[in-house]
């Protein structure tokens, strides 16, 4: 027998840098995969086979496992279920490979997270509900390693479609009842530091909320409206106020659209105009970089209604949002020194199994 899972990666539609906040956000699977393909084998090993980025990793079941590198992933998810009760009482031999930009917005390491451990639970002839499959990878993936993160890409990847989900521990989600299609992806070739980008806009986020709290102790950033607050903003520094202004602005972004997808139809001119705004929102919040500012204007230029970033930013991906354009804007994107991928909206992980193989 051989499984194969297939794990999607997602791109962020509304919400960038506010799931730390314990904000909302609004993210959609993609059909852009990693792919891990394997059978058992009778030594207690698992071999995983990467050829994608030329390495191999051997994990010995007969001994403790210890992480020898930075987000040692495919380690802490066999750890991870191993400390669940699960039984991994059999060695696999298999092969990842994806078409995911790597370390480009669009949560290639949480796909590969996801799907590994589907892929170990589907050869235990064990099927969990989505939800309980994110949670599982994102012990893996954030907590087992202290790391920052919320759990938008592990239920994205895990349950598909497009989500809505809240951001305050423990973290729910909502399936929305209409998908919005018709985006180009662009990589901007531009490589980026994932972790630092979003712990350096934490910090700042942070700071200037505590410091407009110090000045006026009702202000929730869950729920306060920006007209209460302006006026005490002024009296923050600059790049203080400035973060906690773009953080509610992004807010009221994200539900607008929320209620636009609750309702089950798209207005297109709407929705590209919040992704537009968004994307300056986040400019404003200094994650932006040149080439993908570029990107953008390319896109928007050969027709697309909406473009942002996706991701932490700092580089990586952007998306447009392009009813009846989606060559166009390909092709501007590709013209503009990006790589530009036309991207469907994808149903979540998923195993397959090929019998007698």
């Amino acid at each position: 027998m051989i499984v194969e899972t297939i794990a999607p990666g997602r791109i962020c539609l509304f919400g960038e840098h506010q799931d730390f906040l314990g904000l909302w956000v609004i993210a959609s699977a993609i059909d852009l995969h990693i792919h891990i393909k394997g059978k058992k084998i009778k030594d207690k090993v698992l071999i995983i086979n990467m050829p994608d980025i030329r390495e191999k990793e051997i994990i010995d079941l007969e001994n403790e496992i210890v992480y020898t590198k930075k987000r040692d992933y495919l380690k802490a998810g066999v750890k991870v279920l191993l400390n669940r009760g699960f039984n991994i009482d059999f060695g696999i031999e298999c092969v990842v490979n994806g078409e995911l930009p790597i370390n480009a917005g669009v949560s290639s390491s949480s796909a590969l997270v996801v799907g590994w451990i589907k892929f170990l639970l589907t050869h235990m002839g064990v099927e969990l509900p989505p939800d309980e499959l994110a949670r599982l990878a994102h012990r893996a993936e954030v907590l087992e390693f202290k790391e920052p993160g919320g759990m938008m890409d592990h239920f994205t990847s895990s349950i598909g479609n497009t989500i809505f989900v809240d951001c305050v521990p423990p973290f729910s989600y909502e399936s929305l009842p209409v998908n919005p299609e018709d985006f180009v992806l662009g990589d901007s070739l531009e490589r980026k530091e994932t972790l630092e980008v979003l712990r350096r806009s934490h910090e700042q986020a942070e700071a200037g909320i505590k410091k407009l709290k110090e000045i006026y102790p009702p202000f929730d950033i869950r729920k306060t409206p920006l007209v209460e607050v302006e006026g005490y903003l002024k009296q923050l520094p600059s790049h203080l106020a400035d973060k906690v202004y773009v953080n509610i602005i992004n807010r009221d972004i994200c539900l607008e659209a929320y209620e636009m997808f609750k309702k089950g139809k798209i207005e297109e001119e709407r929705l590209g105009s919040l992704l537009n705004r968004h994307h300056e929102m986040l400019r404003i919040l200094g994650v932006s970089t040149k080439k993908l500012d570029e990107l953008c204007q390319a896109s928007l230029e050969a027709g697309a209604l909406g473009a942002k970033l996706v991701g932490s930013g700092g580089g990586g991906c952007m998306i447009a949002y392009a009813p009846g354009r989606q060559e166009e804007v390909a092709r501007a994107i590709d013209e503009a020194g990006g790589k530009a991928y036309i991207i469907n909206i994808d149903k979540g992980c998923r195993s397959i199994i090929h019998e007698g193989v």
